[in-house]
């Protein structure tokens, strides 16, 4: 329960909070209901759109046929119209009498814009071959259309297409003709059919299908007349499709007949991508106009806020710095002005009582270790020199040279350790030191220590900080030769090299692994007291007083190897 308090939540995350819920979301929840709902709608009217267009290109198509149909209709139910026709003529003058007293009128004033031409068919043989009348020949009677429309028995005219024509068809046998055949064929302007296609407003593909299925007229441009004559039900359309279908019912000459209008879904969303776009823009305006406002009230909340967090953890590490000064009058700059109040006089209460005390207790530790170093000072170095130069008497005494020897050694090297009159010493002393040293430890390792000093004339009487290659060669010996256990050999090379004084020590000892060489080079430079390498740590430590960054120190090791030191030191050096 306490994980979703609101009292544990940064401030930071509040304030996202606040706007994911409060801004985020219902724009988010908003606009895509919006745009859902305008795609809805434009999907629809788009479909309603294209239903209307095909039912006026129907309507159209249908006026055009009836031009037809009512021409057909007209010479049909004239009698006089159809007798003539079925009269047999004695001669070729009384018909040419009666084509021009009476044919040539009812044929004239007949055509229409939706009729392309039209043409009788009789196979009365004393009729002439004329005109609007033509002889119904064996080549007429294997034509397709003639053939298609012996299909059809009824008394009304039917639509044929043959030809990449569209002709209504109807037998003239209103009265009985004497077994004379007569029909009568109107072939309908496929241009004005055309333009009613392309001029119909529909955004897809329209297909005239008849009662068989097969397209006879399309505004499909890039399949051209390829398509005619075949099944609608076999071509193949994308699937993001959306089909219409109008079909002629209730009329007798255009039964079975059918448009089929295919739009492509990607029109519709043509549609939808303009309003997505301006959903988009308003979207973005809806989340900018927000977004600035809330981001420029929360900045100059949570930063301020920020800020005097910050200044209060540098008040617990004593750092007494206050917050610079801002013209803001709201309850957080009265918090800082507060704050720097407070902080003040808190400094000023430590600085008072608080470091006065510390700097007494301070001065009488000092008092203290003072007096101890005196105490530790009237201590007569000179009982442990006699003391040892007994030592060595008795064993010279005694025959025992060797030991002797070391006790001489130990002695040299104890009085030059204390004594501290001097701070620098040449090279030459340093390594008599060292020899003191060297020669101690191998009375003490046997042959299992060898070394050997190279030095360079001409470095011998440089000087040098006392006893600052002493330590390095100690803990070569101690750390690394004694836990070695094959025989140890330390090698220390003194030269001049461009006015640099090299310093070169190795030791095939047992060496160190990187994370302990790591170790080892962080806790020479850090400024903390000294510890398991005390002597390397003081050496080191008094290299950086006397040289500041004027010279190098490097350690190469190799675990189960050895270790490479080597020391660079300036030989125009300054005050030590």
């Amino acid at each position: 329960m306490t994980k979703w308090n609101l009292n544990y939540m940064k401030l930071r995350d509040k304030l996202l909070l606040m706007y994911v819920l409060s801004v985020f979301i219902p724009i988010v929840v908003t606009n895509v209901v919006f745009y859902n709902v305008t795609t809805a709608n434009i999907r629809s009217q788009k479909t309603r759109d294209a239903g209307m267009a095909l039912n006026n290109l129907k309507n159209d198509l249908r006026v055009t046929i009836d031009q037809g149909v009512g021409l057909s209709y007209s010479l049909y139910a004239d009698p006089v119209f159809n007798d003539t026709l079925s009269r047999q003529f004695h001669s070729h003058f009384e018909y040419i009498a009666a084509y021009n007293s009476y044919l040539k009128g009812e044929f004239s004033g007949q055509m229409s814009q939706g009729i392309r031409w039209y043409q009788v068919y009789t196979d009365n043989p004393t009729i002439l071959s004329s005109g609007y009348i033509e002889r119904l020949s064996d080549a007429v009677r294997n034509s397709n259309w003639y053939i298609q429309f012996q299909a059809y028995s009824a008394p009304y005219p039917a639509l044929i297409a043959a030809d990449q024509m569209l002709s209504l068809v109807q037998r003239l046998d209103n009265i009985d003709t004497g077994g004379v055949e007569q029909l009568l064929k109107i072939d309908l302007n496929m241009d004005v059919i055309k333009q009613h296609f392309q001029n119909s407003g529909f955004d897809g593909k329209v297909y005239l299908i008849d009662p068989g299925g097969r397209i006879q007229f399309s505004n499909d441009l890039t399949a051209g007349t390829s398509q005619v004559g075949k099944l609608y039900s076999e071509i193949q359309f994308p699937n993001k499709t959306i089909s219409f279908e109008r079909t002629y019912t209730g009329i007798n000459y255009l039964e079975g007949w059918s448009l089929q209008g295919v739009m492509d879904e990607e029109i519709v969303l043509q549609e939808v991508r303009k309003s997505r776009s301006f959903v988009v823009w308003l979207a973005c305006i809806n989340f900018v106009l927000p977004t600035i406002i809330i981001a420029g009230m929360s900045r100059s909340i949570h930063v301020r806020l920020v800020r005097i967090l910050k200044h209060m953890k540098k008040v617990k590490t004593q750092n007494f710095q206050t917050i610079p000064p801002e013209d803001a009058r709201d309850e957080i700059g009265q918090l800082t002005m507060e704050f720097n109040r407070m902080t003040e006089t808190i400094h000023n209460l430590i600085n008072e009582v608080y470091v006065a005390d510390i700097q007494k207790k301070d001065l009488e530790l000092k008092q203290q270790q003072a007096q101890l170093h005196a105490l530790h000072s009237q201590i007569n170095p000179h009982f442990l020199f006699n003391t040892l130069e007994s030592i060595r008497m008795r064993s010279l005494i005694k025959g025992e040279r060797e030991t002797a020897k070391i006790v001489h050694n130990m002695a040299k090297m104890f009085r030059k350790s204390i004594s501290w009159n001097q701070n620098d010493v040449t090279v030459k002393e340093e390594l008599e030191l060292i020899e003191n040293f060297l020669q101690i430890q191998q009375y003490r390792f046997g042959e299992k220590l060898q070394y050997r000093i190279d030095v360079d004339p001409a470095a011998l009487l440089y000087r040098i900080p006392k006893m600052v290659i002493l330590p390095f060669v100690e803990n070569a010996s101690i750390h690394g030769i004694e836990s070695s256990p094959g025989e140890g050999v330390i090698q220390l090379l003194v030269s001049v090299e461009n006015d640099q004084l090299i310093i070169r020590l190795e030791d095939n000892g047992i060496g160190m692994s990187p994370s302990k060489l790591e170790e080892l080079l962080t806790y020479l430079d850090q400024n903390t007291d000294m510890g398991a390498h005390v002597g390397m740590k003081n050496a080191y430590s008094r290299l950086k007083l006397c040289y500041k960054n004027r010279f190098s120190f490097a350690i190469q090791t190799w675990e189960g190897k050895g270790t490479h030191i080597q020391i660079r030191l300036p030989l125009d050096q300054e005050e030590m």
